[in-house]
């Protein structure tokens, strides 16, 4: 008993275990398996790779993008409802039809303070702050449509009117005169419905019910202005 007791002293001076003791006789064996698979999914990169466009050509680039600017024209000549022009919409053709329809209504002038430069600037302008306004219109009504989504759609639906700047440009070089209005008005008015009939089919499904008459309004506005400008050209 005497031995086995312990002293005060003796408990003070005995040297701690350490804290890890014992880790280093524990050994992990190898034949324990590895629960799980580890699989690298080959096709799915195989497919990413010949999805991207890095290693394509700039000619099949380019006409990779002329054919969906194409298949976008021929979707507002024949208006219907899709949705092609809002899942795979693009700036290409917006752009295309605005510099065409600026170029077509400047007026020639050799007064070089009549250059026909301020025309270009005003309708560019007219055209992309026209939509952009719509476009907030849309949105500010609860439209669930995206920004550029809205402009593709808008900028795409000048078509119509810019194939009526080029028949009006076409009978103003016959004589002026009550026929040759009459002729260029029915082509504005023919146009200007196509565009109007052609933008309400896209964005249709896009605008709460209750404020369908509140989205289509803007967009009539929009369309009016061009047709007016183009209604009252008169080359110089």
């Amino acid at each position: 008993m005497a031995e086995a007791a312990e002293s005060p002293g003796d408990r003070g001076t005995a040297s701690p275990r350490p804290l890890f003791a014992g880790l280093s006789d524990v050994s992990i064996s190898q034949d324990i398996p590895v629960e799980g698979e580890i699989t690298i999914p080959m096709r799915s990169h195989i497919q990413e790779f010949d999805s991207s466009t890095l290693n394509e050509s700039v000619q099949n680039t380019i006409m990779r993008d002329l054919k969906a600017v194409g298949k976008k024209f021929m979707h507002v000549l024949y208006p219907r409802k899709s949705n092609t022009l809002l899942r795979d919409w693009d700036l290409w053709g917006p752009l295309i039809l605005c510099v065409t329809l600026a170029l077509m209504l400047q007026r020639g002038s050799a007064d070089s303070e009549k250059d026909g430069g301020p025309q270009f600037a005003e309708v560019f302008v007219i055209v992309w702050f026209g939509a952009v306004t719509i476009t907030l219109n849309t949105k500010l009504l609860g439209g669930n449509i995206s920004f550029f989504q809205s402009l593709c759609v808008l900028g795409y639906c000048i078509l119509p009117l810019t194939v009526a700047m080029l028949i009006c440009r076409l009978v103003l070089l016959a004589k002026p005169g009550p026929v040759n209005f009459v002729v260029r008005f029915f082509v504005v008015i023919v146009m200007f419905a196509w565009s109007i009939v052609a933008s309400t089919a896209f964005l249709a499904d896009s605008q709460p019910p209750n404020r369908k008459a509140l989205a289509v309004y803007p967009v009539f506005l929009f369309y009016f202005v061009i047709s007016w400008m183009i209604l009252t050209f008169t080359p110089q």
